[in-house]
């Protein structure tokens, strides 16, 4: 991983405060839980979560009829 500190990053639709942070270096984005700041960190290739981010907005991941 990078030397580089990820800028994490929260939804601004959490409200209960349990949900997962993002965090970005040069070359990776980073999810964790955003309860537990030492929790495992899963780490994307940038192109990775590009096409995570792309489906989610072409609707990929809804449920049939939503």
């Amino acid at each position: 991983m990078d030397q580089q500190a990820p800028n994490w990053r929260i939804s601004s639709f959490c409200a209960s405060g349990g949900c997962v942070e993002v965090g970005t270096t040069d070359s990776a984005v980073l999810v964790r839980d955003s309860k537990d700041a030492d929790s495992p960190i899963l780490t994307f290739s940038q192109d990775a979560w590009s096409s995570f981010v792309a489906g989610i907005r072409a609707g990929d991941f809804n449920p049939e009829g939503q």
